[in-house]
């Protein structure tokens, strides 16, 4: 495709309209290494776990304490130098609804204890790169040339720590609006910080996307399912659809994994793939991975090890819903998809009973979850008009995938 030096792009500069017709009738009708157990503690008998609870966008709330009034994403990891979780956000600006000073993407905000009961809501206690200051984490500029072509912004799409330092893989957008067919990004890449997230450097290998010449990459999304008993850390990734609006997803996930330490000196040419080999499927250097899962298209996602099994949850944009999955190992077979908050939980059938959310998306899985049958979920919702309130994230407990 050929990609003009500053590509056209909509009104809209940060998600377009979310599904709006069907968003629009809802609305009219209603870890790195294994987490303490002593920051998973199980629900118990009366908790009153946060069903659809803000983070942000309150007055006086927690996030605008720390300077953020509205922002998605709010992406949860362990920070295990100090026991305390993390929360990186997309796009964000320090009044509600998309106003005041633009911050930029990604920031970060901090939480010292994560109730995982669902008895208290999560409370952010500082900031990056300063208490009650939030501020971009990266050093680059948005809508310019920053020596690898046209980007808007740099969205994250996971976070982890391990051995002291901490990485986010972000994809570099370069056109929310793409033509059919097409995932507008500009590139995806990894980003790293050893003082635990006040400053950050790039690695210098970028993956390749859309006006790279690189159209579908499937390394334009990750997630970290983290660092399993076996000693590897395992990777997810998909085509690069934080649109919304990639014609050509197609759901296609994809597993690699790396040792850690490979990973934290760059050298991701030592992954290993697991890929469907001469019949069968195998770990291997020799092919490139093969998709594990593929139907409907889906936008963010979310892979954790809670307790000894893999969860799944992620944006089903066709079935416009947050869903889960789970595998007892990340190579093994997953379950069926099952919707668990839909923007219109009056149709289809499979929506019935769900807590119901226009315009939601994201669905990150907080690594501190109960258990692998009660997770909480981080939910993002925005109707995709800059201005307009709600733009914010939201908590949802005791999601049994």
């Amino acid at each position: 495709m050929s990609t003009p030096s500053q590509p056209e792009r909509p009104a809209v500069t940060r998600r377009t309209v979310l599904m709006a017709g069907a968003g629009a009738a809802a609305l009219a009708a209603g870890v790195a290494g294994a987490v303490p157990a002593a920051a998973a503690p199980r629900i118990g008998a009366g908790a009153a776990a946060q069903q659809g609870t803000p983070l942000c966008e309150v007055p006086g709330d927690s996030a605008n304490a720390q300077g953020l009034g509205s922002g998605d994403l709010a992406i949860p990891y362990y920070r295990e130098h100090d026991n305390s979780w993390g929360y990186v956000f997309g796009d964000s600006w320090a009044g509600p609804g998309l106003s005041g000073d633009y911050l930029g993407s990604p920031v970060m905000l901090n939480q010292a204890g994560f109730d995982a009961s669902g008895g208290t809501p999560i409370s952010f206690t500082w900031a990056q790169p300063t208490g009650g200051a939030a501020n971009q984490l990266f050093d680059y500029r948005h809508e310019q040339d920053n020596g690898h072509g046209w980007e808007v912004s740099r969205i994250p799409n996971d976070c982890i720590e391990f051995g002291g330092r901490t990485y986010i893989q972000y994809t570099s957008v370069a056109v929310w609006g793409p033509p059919a067919g097409y995932d507008g990004s500009l590139m995806s890449g990894v980003a790293y910080s050893d003082d635990h997230g006040v400053s950050w450097h790039d690695y210098p290998y970028h993956w390749p996307g859309d006006t790279q010449g690189v159209n579908q990459s499937m390394y334009g999304m990750w997630s970290f399912a983290g660092i399993d008993p076996d000693g590897w850390l395992y990777i997810f990734s998909k085509r690069w659809n934080g649109t919304h609006r990639n014609t050509a997803d197609g759901g296609a996930i994809q597993l690699f994994r790396i040792q850690p330490h490979e990973f934290r000196a760059g050298n991701f040419g030592a992954q290993q793939n697991w890929a469907f080999l001469d019949n069968r499927w195998q770990w291997t250097t020799s092919a490139a991975p093969s998709p594990i899962l593929t139907g409907n298209n889906i936008g963010e996602f979310s892979v954790k090890r809670i307790g000894g099994t893999y969860c799944m949850s992620y944006f089903d944009v066709t079935d416009y819903s947050i869903c889960t999955r789970t595998a007892p190992r990340p190579d093994a077979a997953w379950t069926a998809p099952k919707p668990q908050i839909a923007g219109n939980n009056t149709w289809p059938p499979s929506h019935w009973g769900k807590p119901q959310l226009p315009f939601l998306y994201g669905g990150y899985i907080h690594p501190g979850s109960s258990s692998a049958n009660s997770l909480t979920l981080i939910v993002s919702q925005w109707n995709g008009q800059v201005g307009q309130s709600p733009y914010r994230v939201l908590q949802y407990d005791g999601i049994n995938p």
